[in-house]
């Protein structure tokens, strides 16, 4: 499973590049409101000059034709950007036409298995179930991740990858691999709480201090 950031903010991303277990990056017009600018031409750019793999950039348009023409001006930005597009009637309509231009989509705000599959007959390079967003109302969000992978393995010919996102804790981030999503998207926090563990932690005091009573 590969690790996505989800977030627009390019501190974070620099950090987490460093790391070398990020492959992409997700955002989207809230997370880039948390970062006090609307420019999101420069802040796409600036991510894709870090991160050389896919890049999710929103379209604010809702109506088909106006999509299409918002997503190629934004995927022109740079070469590792993907758009990212609601699953709407008018998205489907736009996804349709972009999918055959090569022009990669993440189709987002993904709430069931229909919209799904759906998703992928249009040419969807990517869906998005939205997990942590299934839970706060009740439901089981990764259960529909494991259902809509389950699902596209009974048509190989169907190529869109699974991105489990809106996670919100290091467990989630687990059972999506035990899912089987291709790709997990998570907020710059989570993927630092993925790292630590408390005894890692004592472990490392514990060998220093060990250390420096025979260096004495």
């Amino acid at each position: 499973m590969h690790i996505f950031l989800d977030t627009a903010n390019i501190d974070q991303i620099r950090q987490a590049a460093r790391l070398g277990i990020i492959s992409g990056v997700t955002t989207n017009p809230s997370l880039l409101s948390k970062e006090a600018t609307s420019d999101y031409e420069t802040v796409t750019k600036t991510i894709c000059s870090i991160i050389g793999g896919p890049v999710s950039v929103e379209v604010l348009a809702e109506d088909a034709e106006s999509m299409i023409e918002e997503a190629r001006l934004k995927a022109s930005w740079a070469p590792n950007v993907n758009i990212k597009i609601p699953i709407t009637a008018d998205g489907l309509q736009a996804m349709t036409v972009l999918s055959k231009e090569n022009i990669k989509v993440n189709m987002t705000l993904c709430f069931s298995v229909n919209q799904a599959l759906l998703s992928a007959l249009a040419g969807a390079t990517y869906v998005s179930p939205f997990v942590g967003r299934l839970d706060d109302i009740g439901h089981d969000g990764m259960q529909l991740v494991k259902d809509i992978i389950d699902v596209y393995k009974n048509y190989p010919h169907l190529s869109t990858q699974v991105i489990a996102a809106s996670l919100r804790h290091p467990l989630h981030c687990i059972a999506a691999a035990k899912a089987g999503a291709h790709i997990a998207t998570v907020p710059y926090n989570v993927l630092m709480q993925m790292i630590q563990h408390p005894l890692t932690d004592i472990g490392i005091k514990r060998f220093l201090a060990d250390w420096k009573s025979v260096s004495k």
